[in-house]
């Protein structure tokens, strides 16, 4: 039987290997590839979809869909961010735009999700994507220009009928066909109208503009379709053989570009490839992990009658090729159905012979085991007799068993009478326990009473704060008042004093603004600061108050972003306290953030288990906050550890905590050192409607404590500026350069405000930004503070005499650091005055004139040693090393008529203006007159060589001629060069 079934298995495995072939060809990996178009109205978008469908007819494997959105740029971006990872493998995207909103936001944020994305058609505002696929809209516009001038013969007047403005698409054909214009000044473009680019929505302007200009005798279209259009109405005008027409796209077909050149309707028509195949292909290639390129810009071709005809058969194969694929792949498609199911009938038949061999076996194979199991019967009745006699033995052996268990209780017995005795133990360390326990009670109790003792000591330490918070609002008012009608009567004083005035009062709001914070702070903690909300566009109003943030963040070189997800979020909320959380984020985030950092914020509304939420976030790059700080951040009057920068009060973010709380929302942070720091505001957008405002305003004396609007007391408490302009000086009147160098805003203005009636000023906020503005401008005189965060004043003056660039320049250091040895620590660092706060200012400016006057001094000294007949002065100090490769750079090229000031400061690494400050400083001349003395200093010494005419001397000088020459020397030494040649044998006798 065994033989039988060997026999029958070799018989049936060739069958059984045919049977497990499931497929001519190996499945290939699966992938699901989204298109998210723009819409799919027309000619041109069908012709990319269609692309895109032949592309995929060779890869099954691919499960595409495609998305319209109907150019709704909302509904676009809905639908490009309800796509996930897990759904989608890759997203190509025809963008939406309008004037106002692109989908880069939404592509960005797909991207950042890790999905590839494709752009195709139409570029977006973002560097934020996998590859871009589409035609150049400049390089179409140039082209069509080109053929345009081609067609006219270089000369003509143009009319441009566009695609509807703001569209980036139009805007690019336009910009590339005016730059092409350029290039031909004979022809004129004498107009343009825009169109919708589907409906002809132009029809009355175009007939107007040719009407208005009868010599027109070409219309650039930007579609086909737009061109089709103008025919017509050039055909209504009876001009349809005087205006040549150029459309945009190409394609074959009835009605389209091919078609209509080859039919003379159009003179020629720019070929713009829909791409959908191109970018396909490079979609399969991305999820292949192939490599491509990320930029495909594909080919543009000009489509007249030299090569229509061509065109038109090129395309006419291809649908010819691509009827041919289509039945061939319907012809594989019957062939693969025909197959499965011969191969189904036939593993159905081979199953069906296995089965019946199965059963034949089972059978003979029961046979067996029936008289197998008829041996083992007789076997287990032996086997049982001898069970039998042992349990016979084991019921003897429980006989014994029980004997020695009821030993074994009497054990327990003794044992429980053990345990007895040691409850009674425990009862007694029980009342123990309970003992100890009123005494924890009692002291717990204690706690409570010295807790309750702290908070009242507490309580009685704001109330003072509060009252004292109100006291001062008495002077203050007193103060201010009669300040704002000073402010008010702009006679009778002066530009300083008014300045003066500013400072007062710009000081009185900050004591006030902190007053007001204390009293919202003891407000909040009695339970009496109310929430009066009403409904509003939150966009708008957080809006609103980024803008007031947008001036000071500029000055300081920093990039603020406002990244609403939507443009309208309505919400129940309180403006009044909304407006004090955020002027004390973006207070702080400004405060914060270094130069050229960067702060944003965000608004995303979100939908949660416990209703609609709004969450705003101000995220910004600056140090970060430690672990440390982060835990008390929150606390009042607590100030984190921040060197070099100026602690406030306390008060802000645990202000806006709380506040942010009583309008039953959340205030958190996230931060890491070194990483920057985002604090997230989540509100919810509907509140109890205790906290509804009346339709009429309410009026209440807590609302706003400021005189000033909010966005004027949010623009004096960031740009903390006067109020008032400061004096404005004709800076013609001294062209000496003074840089001031104060961290210190109001010292720094008070500085520049006093030196700028006798010197050009120019001011910077500390030290790196001095030094760099020090070595750009090379000033005559720098005033410099000693104490400043960062970059030192001590440290700046040694960075200004490293470089010789800036060593010429004396350096005033102001300090309120009055020790006699730190006044000999700012002397050694190479300053050259070392005054201590609080200076005489007319002190100040006596010194810097006779800081000035020295260095006039030493300029005359150095430009008689020039005057001398040796060549080079010693480079002992830096000026003289400076001094002595001027000397030579200049002499090595004497010889070149075209040396100029560029040349010269090329070689010595130096900008024009650099190079012009340095020599005036240090010579009280221009570098031209420099040259050119050193020329004539030089032609006095060839002059006394007989070898050499006077022409070659010139020459050999530089001098372009030499009556250029002759008339310069005359100049400068009151002889000819022959008369002091021939001067020279009487002056040596």
């Amino acid at each position: 039987m065994s033989q039988w079934l060997r026999v029958f298995g070799y018989w049936l495995l060739p069958w059984l290997l045919l049977a497990g072939c499931s497929s001519p060809t190996q499945s290939a990996k699966s992938y699901r590839i989204v298109f998210a178009q723009c819409n799919s109205v027309g000619k041109w978008r069908e012709a990319m979809l269609e692309g895109m469908r032949r592309e995929l007819s060779f890869h099954p494997e691919v499960q595409f869909t495609t998305l319209d959105a109907q150019n709704d740029i909302k509904l676009q971006q809905a639908q490009i961010l309800a796509l996930t990872k897990k759904e989608t493998d890759l997203l190509i995207v025809t963008p939406c735009e309008t004037k106002l909103l692109t989908v880069a936001a939404a592509v960005e944020e797909i991207y950042d999700r890790g999905l590839p994305v494709v752009i195709l058609n139409q570029p977006v505002d973002s560097r934020r994507y996998t590859a871009y696929v589409g035609s150049s809209n400049s390089e179409i516009g140039l082209s069509a220009a080109r053929c345009a001038a081609g067609l006219l013969r270089q000369r003509g007047q143009v009319v441009e009928l566009q695609g509807w403005l703001g569209n980036q698409t139009a805007i690019k054909r336009h910009e590339g066909f005016a730059q092409g214009l350029a290039e031909y000044p004979g022809m004129k473009l004498v107009g343009k109208v825009a169109s919708d680019w589907l409906s002809f929505t132009a029809k009355a302007e175009l007939q107007a503009l040719l009407r208005a200009h009868p010599e027109t005798n070409l219309i650039f279209a930007h579609s086909d379709l737009l061109a089709l259009d103008a025919y017509r109405v050039c055909k209504e005008l009876g001009r349809e053989k005087q205006i040549r027409i150029i459309g945009v796209n190409g394609l074959p077909g009835p009605g389209e570009g091919i078609g209509l050149v080859q039919d003379g309707v159009l003179a020629a028509s720019i070929s713009n490839l829909p791409g959908g195949a191109e970018a396909m292909r490079l979609a399969l290639r991305i999820l292949n992990k192939e490599s491509y390129e990320r930029e495909n810009l594909l080919g543009i071709t000009v489509i007249d009658s030299t090569n229509v005809a061509m065109m038109r058969q090129q395309a006419d194969r291809l649908a010819s090729q691509q009827q041919d694929i289509e039945r061939q792949l319907t012809l594989m498609d019957d062939l693969q159905a025909n197959y499965v199911t011969q191969r189904n009938l036939l593993i159905g038949l081979l199953v069906a012979l296995l089965a019946m061999a199965g059963f034949a076996a089972k059978a003979w194979q029961s046979g067996r085991q029936q008289r197998h199991l008829n041996q083992q019967l007789a076997q287990r009745n032996e086997e049982n007799t001898s069970i039998n006699a042992q349990l016979k033995a084991q019921n003897e052996e429980n006989v014994r068993i029980n004997e020695q268990l009821i030993a074994q209780n009497e054990e327990n017995a003794r044992i429980n009478e053990e345990l007895k005795t040691q409850n009674e133990r425990n009862v007694h360390i029980n009342e123990q326990l309970t003992a100890q326990n009123e005494e924890i009670r009692r002291q717990r109790n204690q706690l409570e009473a010295l807790a309750t003792q702290a908070q009242a000591d507490t309580e009685a330490k704001l109330r003072f704060f509060t009252n004292f918070s109100h006291e001062l609002r008495t002077p203050l008012t007193l103060i201010q008042g009669p300040i704002d009608e000073l402010m008010a009567t702009k006679s009778g004083f002066t530009a300083a004093q008014r300045h003066d005035l500013g400072l007062v009062h710009r000081n009185t709001q900050r004591l006030l603004k902190l007053v007001n914070q204390l009293m919202d702070f003891r407000r909040i903690e009695v339970g009496k600061m109310n929430v009066q909300a009403s409904e509003g566009n939150l966009v708008e109003f957080v809006g609103e108050i980024v803008d007031v943030f947008e001036r000071p963040a500029i000055l300081r070189g920093i990039r603020l972003h406002w990244l609403p997800a939507a443009t309208v979020v309505s919400a129940w909320f309180d403006p009044n306290v909304l407006d004090k959380i955020l002027f004390n984020l973006l207070s702080n985030a400004l405060k914060f953030t270094p130069e050229s950092g960067e702060i944003v914020v965000r608004l995303l509304p979100e939908d949660k288990a416990a209703g609609r939420m709004v969450r705003i976030s101000v995220a910004d790059t600056g140090p970060g906050i430690s672990p440390r700080d982060q835990a008390h951040i929150f606390e009042w009057f607590y100030q984190g550890q921040a060197d070099g920068t100026a602690q406030g009060s306390g008060m802000g973010l645990a202000l806006a905590l709380g506040l942010a709380r009583l309008h039953h929302g959340q205030l958190t942070v996230q931060s890491e050192p070194g990483q920057g720091t985002t604090f997230e505001l989540t509100l919810p957008c509907e509140l109890p409607l205790a906290l509804h405002a009346p339709l009429i305003p309410l009026l209440a004396a807590e609302a706003d404590q400021s005189p000033l609007p909010r966005q004027r007391r949010l623009a004096v408490d960031v740009f903390e500026q006067p109020t008032e302009a400061a004096p404005t000086v004709d800076a013609s009147a001294s062209d000496t350069l003074v840089l001031v160098i104060e961290d210190n805003p109001e010292v720094n203005d008070f500085l520049v405000r006093k030196l700028r009636p006798a010197f050009q000023v120019q001011a910077a906020t500390n030290g790196t930004t001095g030094v760099e503005m020090a070595t750009a401008l090379i000033p005559d005189l720098v005033v410099c503070d000693v104490m400043m965060p960062g970059l030192t004043g001590l440290e700046v003056v040694a960075r200004l005499r490293e470089d010789w660039r800036t060593s010429h320049i004396p350096v005033v250091l102001l300090t309120a650091r009055g020790a006699p040895e730190q006044q000999l620590e700012g002397v050694q660092a190479g300053a050259d005055l070392y005054l201590t706060k609080p200076f005489n200012p007319a002190f100040l400016l006596e010194s810097i004139r006779t800081l000035l006057a020295n260095r006039a001094r030493q300029r005359e000294h150095f430009r008689r040693e020039l005057n001398l007949d040796k060549t080079t002065v010693a480079p002992t100090r830096p000026d003289q090393r400076f001094l002595t490769d001027l000397t030579a750079i200049i002499e090595a090229n004497l010889s070149r008529p075209e040396l100029s000031v560029d040349d010269v400061g090329r070689s010595l690494n130096l900008s024009r203006m650099q190079l012009y400050r340095k020599v005036k400083a240090l010579l009280g001349t221009g570098l031209t007159e420099h040259i050119q003395n050193i020329r004539l200093t030089k032609a006095r010494q060839l002059l006394l060589d007989d070898s050499l005419t006077i022409a070659e001397v010139g020459y050999e000088l530089g001098f372009s001629s030499p009556s250029y020459f002759a008339a310069t020397f005359r100049a400068k030494y009151q002889v000819s060069p022959s008369e002091f040649r021939a001067l020279q044998p009487t002056a040596e006798s």
